[in-house]
């Protein structure tokens, strides 16, 4: 990058660079590190190809297009990321929020929207990583209060920032545990359960993309071999006693786990018909059911 002076020529060299190193959006992956580095909006940086970088600028930058070019996330370089139109701070000990889990967040809102009326109400995140669908959640709906869960204690530590970002520690409570085993007696029970929880069989890394096997928390992501269906398990095991007659459950899912989790939340023999909705790109990507009234 020595001899490169403008935007419009970093774009165009780094993009050719990361697609020679195989990094992932290339392009998108340029743009946002020159946004962040330039303090500009997309629409500005193309505004301004033309613009020559100052040495201080092109330092900076080479130090983060270094990194991406050994495949960190962007969202690490950026040291935050977008989810349902709120920023949250993400880094290294936590898994980046996805558009699928956005996905997630939405289809549970519409449960809250068409099923429930405007009385307060109490969901629990099991599995909560950076806070994501808590606070998407929460910030949806104001009379909302969400318990989240997290295990990992780096994790955890994004989550308590993000929430304090957002105004929501008076809605949002945070507790470092398992799955149900870190809820307060009084934390529930609840009207709605959402979760992401991990679901890619180690034996099958393929399935992950090269950067988030290689930077991202593999707690967030493995289930034990051969396991798919492993933490669903658990999770339906503590919906008798955390989820209310008539609430929801809504989960995540994907490739080699969809019919071991949708069996395991079948067996527990609480919920109606456990459907699985795809997500915008076609694949089978959401569990949904409620818990019979009796």
């Amino acid at each position: 990058m020595s001899d490169v002076q403008t935007v419009g020529s970093v774009l165009d060299a780094t993009r050719r660079w990361f697609q020679g190193r195989g990094v992932e959006s290339p392009r998108r992956s340029i743009e946002l590190l020159l946004q962040h580095v330039l303090g500009v909006d997309r629409l500005r940086l193309y505004l301004d190809l033309e613009r020559p970088l100052s040495t201080g600028e092109r330092d900076r930058l080479r130090a983060l297009v270094a990194r991406r070019g050994q495949h960190e996330p962007v969202a690490y370089l950026l040291g935050s990321w977008e989810f349902h139109g709120h920023e949250l701070e993400v880094g290294p000990g936590v898994l980046v929020p996805r558009p699928e889990t956005e996905e997630l967040a939405e289809a549970a809102l519409a449960v809250l929207s068409a099923e429930f009326d405007g009385a307060d109400l109490r969901a629990v995140d099991l599995g909560t990583g950076s806070g994501a669908l808590a606070i998407a959640l929460a910030m949806a709906r104001p009379r909302l209060h969400v318990v989240a869960v997290e295990r990992e204690v780096d994790a955890l530590g994004f989550a308590v920032r993000n929430v304090e970002r957002h105004g929501l520690r008076d809605r949002v409570v945070l507790r470092q545990g398992s799955w149900w085993d870190a809820l307060a007696a009084d934390d529930g029970p609840f009207d709605l359960v959402v979760t992401n929880p991990p679901y890619v069989d180690p034996s099958r890394p393929e399935l992950v993309a090269d950067d988030v096997r290689r930077f991202e928390p593999g707690p967030a992501l493995w289930t034990p071999p051969g396991e798919p269906g492993a933490c669903y398990v658990a999770i339906a095991a503590g919906l008798a006693a955390w989820l209310k007659p008539g609430g929801f459950v809504l989960a995540e899912t994907g490739e080699g786990a969809v019919e071991a989790s949708r069996e395991a939340f079948v067996a527990c023999g609480l919920l109606g018909r456990v459907e699985v909705l795809d997500d915008l790109a076609g694949r089978p990507r959401i569990l949904r059911a409620r818990r019979r009234d009796s």
